[in-house]
């Protein structure tokens, strides 16, 4: 199950990474599943995606909660909270 995940600002900093095509296991079914995966990649990850309730998640480009699902061949998206003014 590949998956393109997509890492903006402080996050792509602190991941090294703009993005990269990812095959997490089979149980992972949802977005919270995934950073929960991703984390357990290593020591970057896990520094990065520490607090997940300080980072959004985009699926196919629209936004999407903890338990929205993932599937192989979807854009996933993480990023920083937005602000506007």
């Amino acid at each position: 199950m590949n998956m393109r995940v997509l890492y903006f600002a402080w996050l792509r900093e602190r991941v090294g990474l703009a993005e990269e095509t990812v095959s997490p296991p089979p149980e992972v079914r949802t977005v919270a599943d995934l950073i929960t995966w991703l984390r357990s990649r290593g020591e970057v990850y896990e520094a990065a995606l520490a607090d997940p309730s300080i980072v959004r998640v985009a699926v196919n480009q629209d936004y999407a909660r903890p338990d929205h699902p993932v599937q192989a061949g979807d854009e996933i998206a993480i990023f920083p909270p937005v602000t506007g003014g």
